[in-house]
């Protein structure tokens, strides 16, 4: 079984390539695509970049080039609601897009022409996600913004009850609710945007919640396998 797993930076990345087996590398118009073996399980790795429109492209590219069964979005994300805490790992049930906007023509906060306002996580993957560990199960919010402002976390909190906060996980949630592929987002909180403190939690926290990441995702592999 061929699964895609889509990071955004080389920390998240490096983490995981660290336990599994590299067999080769492509590059597809400047983007490295991985090919590892985990047991049984073929994988396919990629750096995705920062923002939406890196993240879109590249799961493009991993569908047309590779055809996964499954792709999985692994990363860190920034949370806004008081009961996470750093290291947790938050399963997204639905993502959206919190700063795309066309209210103008009534339709609410976040609604895609042709998608609508959620898009739902494959329900057999996170079935698995929930049996691996202890778990934060809800909505993960993307934007093409890196939030630090208080105000604006607890207004995307309270606005659509979101979990946490990230820059990717809904553009490729939209390319595979597109292309039938099931896919499943997985965040480690690395920052809270609820503090002002932000910056210097997220450079602490990057290498170790990417680590813990890689970790949790190996479990699913297991499951998987």
């Amino acid at each position: 079984m061929k699964i895609g797993i889509i990071f955004a930076m080389e920390e998240e990345l490096n983490a995981f390539l660290s336990k599994v087996n590299f067999d080769n590398k492509t590059e597809i118009y400047k983007a490295d695509f991985y090919e590892c073996k985990y047991k049984e399980l073929e994988l396919v790795l990629v750096l995705s970049g920062i923002g939406k429109v890196n993240a879109a492209r590249t799961t493009q590219l991993l569908i047309d080039k590779y055809n996964p069964r499954y792709i999985l979005n692994v990363g860190v994300a920034g949370a806004v609601d008081k009961k996470l805490k750093l290291l947790d790992i938050v399963v997204a049930d639905n993502l959206l897009q919190h700063d795309f906007d066309i209210t103008v023509f009534d339709h609410e906060k976040g609604y895609i022409p042709g998608v609508g306002t959620k898009i739902e996580c494959d329900k057999n993957l996170l079935e698995i996600a929930k049996k691996t560990n202890k778990v934060h199960i809800g909505l993960v919010a993307s934007g093409d913004i890196f939030v630090t402002d208080d105000m604006m976390g607890a207004k995307i909190n309270r606005k659509f009850k979101a979990l946490c906060v990230e820059m990717e996980g809904a553009a490729i949630a939209q390319v595979c609710f597109l292309s039938n592929i099931p896919f499943l987002a997985i965040k480690c909180i690395s920052d809270t945007v609820l503090k002002e403190n932000n910056n210097l939690t997220y450079n602490e926290f990057l290498e170790k919640s990417s680590d813990k990441i890689a970790s949790y995702l190996i479990k699913i592999l297991n499951i998987l396998d």
